[in-house]
């Protein structure tokens, strides 16, 4: 199975992204899935999981902006962010909570102030 994000760009501060990560075929974790993100000269960090069923954990850093959702049928998992802000500026990598996927290039998100 290959993770492919998708859905990043450069938007101003308060705009807002859909991010996209299509999974080439189903497998058992999908429903722990999750986002997570890298600022330059940072550590990756989650910003957004399932947790293995309906529930979601979130940074602090997003909640109220972020939206984490599926779509069982199309493999797909989503990012809703909204009011976004320059400290948001990051690549974004889906996977699932065990890391068990290779990164990948991720999708750059840039936010101008």
């Amino acid at each position: 199975v290959q993770l492919q994000a998708s859905g990043g760009g450069l938007v101003q501060a308060g705009g807002s992204l859909r991010l996209s990560c299509v999974a080439s075929g189903s497998f058992s974790s999908f429903n722990a899935m999750g986002w997570y993100r890298q600022a330059p000269g940072k550590q990756r960090e989650l910003v957004a999981t399932f947790l293995g069923d309906a529930r979601t954990k979130y940074a602090d850093s997003v909640k109220g902006r972020f939206l984490i959702s599926r779509d069982n049928v199309k493999n797909t998992v989503y990012l809703q962010m909204n009011s976004l802000e320059p400290e948001d500026t990051a690549v974004y990598y889906c996977n699932d909570r065990a890391n068990s996927f290779p990164w990948g290039q991720g999708t750059q998100v840039t936010v101008s102030s």
